[in-house]
């Protein structure tokens, strides 16, 4: 029912590629990247424009994933009733901000998600409590954290239980530590490795937003990261003109 969430419960590492309207959603979901995340934080695009693109993923391998704008009850709502498999969460500082995001994800008794009806691709099953708790065992809760503040409350926030994913947000943290993008800094690195051990020790898999120009992916999965995003344009620039190259003519 949700291929990363299997994916990452048996150590392996799940890479998707970002999307948004208007985006090759069919192709790329059918590509072989495992996710395709959908931001709607630093985006003009709203959660409800994105039913189109989360519709076009249904029978796909990818799952839907999508960054909300805000840790507040609707956004999620919005996101979870098109079908997102995955949601994302920014700016989660402390433990209570992680337990309230989970209070919005998940269905009573485990939290307070609004009931609309079955929504999404999750299997059928004889009841209706049997879909939301199968719901609230697939979900996958990704939080990012991007502050000092959340920094320093790193064991705090992967306690919290539902925790999957705990998403590092590149940029605005080394903003935070006040090493403005260089991602190559000993002051970045060593913070990046204290989140890594934080999440592994959890028992939560650490994660990239993205994984910055000019690092190698690889890299990060032998720090412990197993879930990040990779640019797809060059890519698919590539094998078009592999193809167009084979053409005598």
């Amino acid at each position: 029912m949700n291929v990363v969430k299997d994916m990452l419960k048996a150590g392996k590492t799940a890479i998707g590629a970002t999307a948004t309207v208007g985006s090759p959603v069919g192709l790329l979901a059918d590509s072989g990247f495992d996710f395709l995340l959908f931001d709607t934080q630093h985006s003009p695009v709203e959660i409800k424009q994105l039913k189109p693109e989360v519709d076009a993923m249904r029978g796909k391998h990818a799952i839907p994933i999508i960054r909300v704008g805000d840790n507040v009850q609707d956004q999620v709502c919005y996101a979870l009733d098109l079908g997102a498999k995955g949601i994302i969460v920014p700016m989660v500082n402390s433990k209570a901000e992680a337990e309230k995001m989970m209070d919005w994800v998940r269905y009573p008794p485990l939290g307070k998600r609004s009931n609309a009806g079955v929504r999404g691709e999750w299997g059928q099953y004889d009841s209706y409590r049997e879909y939301m708790d199968a719901f609230n065992e697939q979900i996958l809760v990704i939080p990012m954290i991007e502050t000092m503040e959340s920094y320093n409350n790193v064991e705090d926030i992967v306690s919290v239980d539902g925790v999957d994913v705990l998403l590092f947000g590149p940029s605005d943290f080394s903003i935070a530590l006040d090493v403005p993008l260089d991602y190559s800094n000993p002051k970045y690195k060593k913070a990046l490795d204290h989140v890594a051990e934080a999440c592994i020790d959890a028992g939560v898999v650490p994660g990239m937003y993205f994984i910055p120009p000019g690092h190698e992916p690889s890299d990060y999965v032998e720090r412990g990261f197993r879930f990040f995003t990779l640019p797809w344009t060059k890519w698919a620039t590539e094998g078009i003109q592999k193809g167009l190259s084979s053409v005598k003519r």
